[in-house]
C-alpha cells in the first residue's frame, strides 16, 4: 500500500506567550494537495499556529516540518541550547517552502504591481529580472490581474491587493500556502473573488492552509476542518462531517452560531 509523506508534519507543537500557553501539544499531519481550513473562536492560537508553521514565531516545544526542512524547539531534536541564529536559521530555510498571506496585504506601497512579484525573486531567489518577470506576469494572470501589472497597490482594490498578495507569495514557488485570515479586511462584495483564487489553486492541488471565519467557504470548498479550541486540536474532518455530525461538544457549541 502506497501512503503519501505529509507535506506537513506538526509534533507536540507548544508556544507560550507572555506567560500563556497558546498552542498546547499539536501533533497532526498535512496531506499534500489538500486545502485544510481552521476555525474556532478568536484566541484558540489558530494565527499562532499558522505564524509557527511559517517560522515567524518559534516554538517552545516540539517540530515541524514542511517538505523535508524542519524547524525544532531547543532540545526537541537532542540538541541543547541552540543559539538564536541556529533557530531563526531553521526558520528560514522553513518558508523557502512555505508561502504566507495576511490579513493586511503587505504590498510594498512604492512599487508597481509587477515589481512587487519580481522584487523577492530577485533579492531573495536572485532569479533572473527576465525569468522574473515571465513569472510574474504569468501569476497576475492566474489571479485576474494581469491587466493591472503597472498599477500601484493604492489603485486597487482590497481584493485586488490580497489577489496581488497571493501572486506574490506564489513567485516564490512554494510547498504549501498559509492564509491568516486572508478576507477580513475587505468588503463583503470583494470576499469571494479572493476566495476563488484559492479554490482555483486547490484544483491545481496546491496544498493551502486557511485560518478563517468564512464557514461557507469553508464548508464547500474545504477537504478538511479542523477546529481548534485553547491551543489544541480538537476536531479534524471533512466538512460534511464536521457541519453535520460534529463529535466534540465544544464545536458544537461553535458552530451554533452558523448553522
Amino acid at each position: 500500500m502506497n501512503v503519501t509523506a505529509p507535506i506537513v508534519q506538526v509534533r507536540n507543537l507548544r508556544k507560550v506567550l507572555s506567560g500563556h500557553t497558546i498552542l498546547d501539544g499539536i501533533d497532526f499531519d498535512f496531506e499534500p494537495g489538500k486545502l485544510y481550513v481552521l476555525i474556532g473562536r478568536s484566541g484558540s492560537g489558530k494565527s499562532t499556529f499558522l505564524r509557527c508553521l511559517n517560522g515567524l514565531e518559534i516554538p517552545d516545544a516540539g517540530s515541524i516540518t514542511a517538505d523535508g526542512i524542519t524547524l525544532c524547539a531547543d532540545g526537541t531534536d537532542g540538541v541543547k541550547k541552540k543559539t538564536k541564529d541556529q533557530l531563526e536559521k531553521e526558520a528560514h530555510n522553513l518558508r523557502s517552502r512555505v508561502g504566507m498571506v495576511f490579513q493586511s496585504f503587505n504590498l510594498f506601497q512604492h512599487l508597481t504591481v509587477l515589481e512587487n512579484l519580481m522584487k523577492a525573486q530577485i533579492v531573495v531567489k536572485h532569479t533572473d529580472p527576465i525569468q522574473a518577470e515571465e513569472i510574474a506576469i504569468n501569476l497576475l494572470d492566474k489571479v485576474g490581474l494581469k491587466n493591472f501589472i503597472n498599477r500601484f497597490p493604492f489603485q486597487l482594490s482590497g481584493g485586488q491587493q490580497q489577489r496581488a498578495a497571493i501572486a506574490r507569495a506564489l513567485a516564490m514557488s512554494p510547498k504549501v500556502m498559509l492564509y491568516d485570515e486572508p478576507t477580513s479586511a475587505l468588503d463583503p462584495e470583494k470576499v469571494d473573488e479572493v476566495l476563488q483564487v484559492m479554490k482555483n489553486l486547490d484544483q491545481e492541488r496546491m496544498s493551502q492552509i486557511i485560518v478563517t471565519h468564512e464557514m461557507r467557504f469553508a464548508r464547500d470548498a474545504a477537504d478538511i476542518v479542523l477546529f481548534i479550541e485553547n491551543g489544541k486540536i480538537l476536531e479534524a474532518a471533512p466538512p460534511d462531517e464536521i457541519f453535520s455530525q460534529p463529535k466534540h461538544e465544544e464545536t458544537k457549541i461553535f458552530l451554533k452560531r452558523y448553522l
